[in-house]
């Protein structure tokens, strides 16, 4: 009876994990030729203070969220149509609610839960231009899940930088191009992240268990010579879905729900091999359950570093000259 009065004190319109900590999109690098390395690393600010119950929106601004993600991915194509890709985060979470004045604030930090991807291409499946891949893998819970306030109380499982659990995710992606306009790209993504339970929360007490998740992409992307400046625009629609969370086996309210954001990109060609990549998500429909802090908007931004066959044997000839 202690433990189910000072959680329910102490959760005040959580908001699930994977809404701020960007694991399950921030997946899928490219499959490039055999034997290329690929290199990302991009920074990823969510900020939530739009408050809802169901679809309708709160006028409360007392509440706000802020996570913010450094994001490594790494990826090797072993063959021309296999290839593993790696993805490590360092998380901040900072909680803040005020309160007639009073401004409280928890803050935590560390590295963030880590996933471990193997993915399959398959080229012109279906006939003509197009390709579908395939990919399996599983989120590692490297992050910490025993971060404690100013008061040495235990933080709910949403502001932790890790889950304490292993995951499953599944994911898909087709592209098509067109032989009217060649430079573009229609692509559609499906992940779905089946989420394993921390049978280790709040002092090996109870256990905790994040609801699964499903995300559907669809994005058109082009590209433009612009002042000798190769560049890349992109427009999508993203879908999530999670369902609630569970904690001790028994559905927690105020978790679960679904979102349809608009997501606009650029990335910019730096040179051959670089790129500077941008996105940004703007919230059209959410609805949660119960009573939720839900996302007001998304930036993401960072640098990606393609490493072929014909680069790294140019840069050892280099060294060869040196």
């Amino acid at each position: 009876m202690g433990f189910s009065i000072l959680y329910s004190i102490h959760v005040d319109a959580q908001t699930c994990c994977s809404g701020g900590i960007p694991l399950s999109n921030s997946i899928g690098l490219p499959i490039e030729s055999q034997g290329a390395w690929q290199l990302s690393l991009s920074y990823d600010y969510n900020r939530l203070n739009t408050l809802l119950s169901g679809s309708d929106q709160i006028d409360d601004d007392s509440r706000l969220r802020i996570t913010q993600s450094l994001l490594f991915n790494s990826g090797y194509t072993i063959t021309n149509d296999l290839s593993v890709e790696l993805l490590l985060t360092y998380i901040n979470q900072k909680r803040e609610i005020d309160q007639f004045g009073n401004i409280n604030i928890d803050e935590t930090y560390g590295i963030g839960d880590a996933v471990l991807l193997f993915k399959y291409n398959f080229n012109d499946l279906l006939g003509g231009s197009n390709t579908l891949r395939l990919g399996l893998g599983p989120k590692i819970p490297l992050g910490a899940t025993d971060k404690t306030n100013d008061n040495g109380i235990l933080l709910n499982p949403d502001l932790q930088p890790g889950s304490g659990a292993w995951d499953l995710i599944l994911w898909s992606t087709y592209l098509q191009s067109f032989d009217f306009r060649p430079s573009g790209t229609f692509s559609g993504s499906l992940i779905y992240r089946y989420t394993g339970t921390n049978n280790n929360y709040f002092n090996n007490n109870t256990t905790y268990r994040f609801g699964s998740e499903f995300q559907a992409f669809l994005n058109y992307t082009d590209q433009f010579l612009v002042s000798k400046t190769l560049l890349d625009p992109g427009l999508g629609v993203k879908y999530r879905q999670t369902s609630e969370d569970e904690i001790g086996g028994a559905s927690l309210e105020n978790t679960g729900g679904k979102w349809v954001n608009l997501v606009p990109s650029l990335n910019i060609h730096l040179s051959k091999s670089l790129l500077f990549i941008s996105k940004a998500e703007i919230p059209l429909y959410n609805y949660v359950e119960g009573t939720q802090l839900t996302p007001t908007f998304r930036i993401t931004a960072g640098i990606f570093l393609t490493l072929t066959k014909k680069d790294k044997n140019d840069f050892q000839n280099l060294n060869n000259q040196l």
